[in-house]
């Protein structure tokens, strides 16, 4: 993975119930960066859609994408860190989000440990039905992205210190406000 000149946004990626949301807000926590979360993103009908039992289609996923591409470059162009989640699961999908100074984060798992994940996950509009049909649609990231893999047998914790680490990120000190010396 090429280290990125400026802050990083990075695009915390994988299927369904692989911790994204979770990872992402502990990242965010302990380095002080902007948080938006893909799922937040979608139309209505891909919500509804998704609700219903149904997979996302290409055509369903590009004006969502193109809205995170949005939220990217608006960092990007201004020098900001961020973060941000998308399952982005094929390579035309990071095609669209990649640029200077992106960095995609996969965290990966097999099917069993994430549908574990998703059978005790409530209160999301993704049912664990739909787990098969993303890991059909994976494209895993290649030697050609910037990207690291991580599996996801750790805690969310360890799992941020590990992204922290191998990105040569510096997280903020946790008693820096308030805090005893």
């Amino acid at each position: 993975m090429a280290k990125t000149a400026q802050q990083p946004v990075l695009v915390i990626m994988g299927v369904s119930g692989s911790g994204k949301s979770t990872v992402a807000g502990v990242l965010a926590g302990r380095l002080g960066w902007d948080l938006a979360e893909g799922d937040d993103l979608h139309p209505e009908a891909n919500v509804a859609k998704m609700q219903a039992g149904h997979a996302l289609s290409d055509e369903d996923r590009w004006p969502w994408l193109d809205i995170i591409a949005h939220w990217i470059k608006e960092r990007t162009a201004a020098g900001k860190p961020g973060i941000i989640t998308c399952s982005a699961l094929k390579k035309r999908y990071r095609d669209v989000l990649r640029g200077e100074g992106v960095v995609f984060v996969f965290l990966q798992g097999s099917k069993d440990k994430i549908s574990d994940r998703l059978a005790s996950r409530h209160g999301h509009f993704m049912p664990p039905s739909l787990l098969e049909s993303q890991f059909d649609a994976l494209e895993e990231p290649t030697e050609d992205e910037n990207h690291i893999s991580l599996c996801v047998s750790a805690s969310p914790s360890e799992e941020a210190d590990e992204i922290i680490e191998r990105l040569g990120l510096e997280a903020q000190q946790a008693n820096s406000v308030g805090g005893a010396a």
